[in-house]
């Protein structure tokens, strides 16, 4: 075997992890929470160091998704998962999973215990969400309580362990818990066919079964954009954190 062959395959087995993790959905998370950091006060270096924290976390989850999901994504043929098509072994993608839980850890705690705490408590959660909840009807549950914990890591955060603020408030709370609940939606009206085929039963495919997928579209579509509405205004009028 030459060595160009090599190194082709290994950067092929780089791309497979890769994507094992949901790499857009942990961007996006991380680019949204660092950038939530800054607008609401934080330096550049603390906005930075939430993206961080929140990519390590999110990128764990995705490796964590993929692992519960091999056999159904198996079954299903679900295109686009290396670990189902058995082109990256379960090894693997336990120890970068383990790797990225390990440096999530520094990276939450550093904006503060408290915030480190809030941000951690996402990890079981998406276990949980990941291992039994997200293929059935309460697969909202996780991506609720997630995003109802964002807060709280943006408010009680600070630089090197020092306290930025107080609890959040309880309007910007409940706004981002919504925001979670209505992009579920929004991540899962795509995969509808697969989740079908493969035998799930998730909230939003027993919505469109019964009403069809382009009214669960549309309220989708509506129901996002209010809880986003909702979220701005929240900040905007009543503050991301408590009064003392």
């Amino acid at each position: 075997m030459g060595e160009a062959t090599v190194a082709r395959r290994s950067i092929q087995r780089i791309r497979d992890l890769v994507r094992c993790t949901h790499p857009k959905q942990a961007v996006v998370f991380a680019v949204g929470l660092g950038v939530a950091a800054g607008t609401s006060g934080r330096p550049f270096n603390e906005a930075v160091t939430v993206a961080l924290a929140v990519l390590t976390v999110q990128l764990s989850l995705g490796l964590s998704n993929d692992l519960c999901d091999e056999r159904h994504d198996a079954r299903a043929e679900t295109p686009g998962k290396p670990l189902a098509a058995g082109r990256i072994d379960r090894s693997s993608v336990n120890y970068w999973m383990m790797v990225l839980i390990l440096l999530s850890v520094p990276l939450s705690v550093y904006s503060g215990v408290t915030a480190g705490i809030a941000l951690l408590l996402t990890v079981p959660i998406g276990w949980v969400h990941n291992r039994w909840l997200h293929r059935t009807a309460l697969s909202f549950v996780g991506w609720t309580a997630t995003f109802a914990l964002y807060p709280a890591f943006l408010s009680y955060g600070g630089w090197a362990g020092h306290i930025h603020g107080d609890a959040p408030t309880w309007a910007v709370t409940l706004a981002a818990a919504a925001l979670g609940f209505s992009l579920h939606f929004v991540t899962s009206l795509g995969d509808l066919v697969t989740d079908n085929k493969s035998g799930a039963r998730t909230l939003p495919l027993q919505l469109a079964l019964r009403v069809g997928a382009p009214r669960v579209l549309l309220v989708t579509v509506l129901a996002t954009g209010g809880a986003a509405f909702g979220l701005v205004t929240a900040a905007l009028s009543a503050g991301l954190i408590q009064g003392r």
